[in-house]
């Protein structure tokens, strides 16, 4: 997939010294985590991105011609053993997340991936704790079994006041007479 890069980007990434940065915005019920890999607090789109410095990585970002479901991974290490309680409480499976890429001193960004959060493993290891989660693209959820059936159980599911096919059984062994007299 072809994307467009903003020209201030394009232009920094042609100076002889380049400060890139990734960023990482991931979308909870009880809010966004946003983190990037800088120091200090950062600005993106109006939104304030936490630095985390070298302590967030991410891989298996890779731009592809066709439409496979890829993935990306996200690891945050070195947290605090007393943060991983949001961690282990939060439901996270299902939830957007989005990686950003971008250039120091400049305010443009590009969006270089963007999925649901998939699985976090956490690993401690004495006073630290690292924490890693998968993205799945959303191509992925078309490679799944939509299964819905054409009766009001299925239907209330998703439209509780609906009644739609509560008639159905009544009607199924139904003789009707059409174009005759009876």
């Amino acid at each position: 997939m072809s994307r467009t890069i903003p020209a201030a980007i394009v232009s920094a990434l042609a100076l002889p010294e380049v400060s890139p940065f990734y960023a990482v915005e991931m979308n909870f019920d009880g809010g966004s985590v946003r983190l990037w890999t800088g120091y200090g607090d950062r600005t993106i789109d109006g939104e304030t991105y936490l630095g985390t410095g070298n302590l967030l990585d991410i891989s298996g970002i890779e731009e592809i011609g066709d439409l496979g479901a890829k993935g990306a991974s996200i690891s945050l290490s070195g947290i605090d053993a007393s943060i991983i309680s949001l961690a282990l409480s939060e439901p996270y499976q299902g939830r957007t997340a989005r990686v950003l890429f971008g250039v120091a001193d400049v305010d443009d960004f590009v969006e270089v991936f963007a999925g649901l959060m998939d699985v976090m493993t956490i690993q401690h290891s004495g006073a630290s704790v690292t924490v890693q989660l998968t993205i799945e693209s959303k191509l992925v959820r078309l490679q799944s079994a939509n299964i819905r059936r054409y009766t009001q159980a299925n239907h209330t599911l998703r439209h509780p006041n609906d009644d739609f096919f509560s008639n159905v059984t009544d009607i199924a062994d139904k003789e009707l007479l059409w174009g005759r007299n009876a």
